[in-house]
């Protein structure tokens, strides 16, 4: 869609206008509309599921794509290793004396963009909003201190407190953006365990689980997983890795 393209959502009474390119699959719009814009998404919105699956939005995805913790508008796609996530289940971790903090990092539409290139240096990886909190921060922080294990659930939260974290291991309260790619290679200096679901060949969230726990353990986890059918992608299976 070229600039001066105009998209008309639902029943009308939603118009927007294109107004450039943001990059090769972004848009910039201008929204034309009465009333309330944010209301007015909510009612004739659907569920952004991701591309992978073949299927139009349903009424309970509204409810099942999205996690019970869920507070800040933003993110494009749900962080599925949280999906697994109950009130029963944080209650019992609550009695297991297990801590919980919570932060920011909106998933962008670049989670779904394959690495189409050799060297994965060359790929870019778009830029997602974050917030960590000085009490957040503080909680971490001690915590590492004190010899407890920082168990990250999804890789939206790995990417998050590694690109806040120092030099000496620290992470900081910040609010803004990352486009940081974690591939093999790379030292973690805060996160000690990952919850995190079933990726996507190619993918970078792929890339970070196979840096994160070694590309041979990983590729083994997922044939055992495929032997045994566990379930892959958004509304899949995950994995606890230590």
């Amino acid at each position: 869609m070229g600039p001066g393209t105009r998209v008309i959502f639902g029943d009308g009474r939603l118009v927007a206008k294109v107004l450039g390119k943001t990059d090769a699959q972004g848009r910039l719009i201008q929204f034309q509309h009465n009333g309330d814009l944010r209301g007015l998404l909510e009612e004739i919105g659907r569920p952004p599921l991701p591309p992978y699956i073949k299927r139009e939005p349903e009424d309970s995805d509204i409810e099942r794509y999205q996690t019970i913790y869920a507070k800040k508008n933003g993110a494009v796609a749900a962080p599925t290793a949280g999906l697994h996530f109950t009130k029963a289940l944080f209650a019992r971790m609550g009695d297991k004396n297990i801590k919980t903090v919570e932060l920011t990092l909106h998933v962008g539409l670049g989670t779904f963009q394959p690495v189409k290139v050799e060297n994965v240096e060359e790929h870019n990886l778009h830029a997602e909003n974050l917030e960590i909190t000085w009490e957040v921060a503080r909680q971490v922080n001690e915590t590492k201190t004190s010899g407890g294990k920082i168990v990250a659930v999804g890789t939206t939260a790995v990417r998050a407190l590694e690109s806040s974290t120092d030099a000496s291991g620290h992470v900081l309260p910040r609010s803004g953006s990352t486009d940081m790619f974690i591939y093999p290679g790379y030292r973690f200096r805060t996160v000690d365990a990952l919850v995190t679901n079933f990726h996507l060949p190619r993918s970078t969230l792929l890339m970070l689980v196979s840096a994160f726990a070694g590309r041979e353990f990983v590729m083994e986890a997922y044939r055992e997983a495929v032997r045994r059918r566990y379930r892959f992608y958004s509304y899949g299976d995950a994995m606890l890795i230590l």
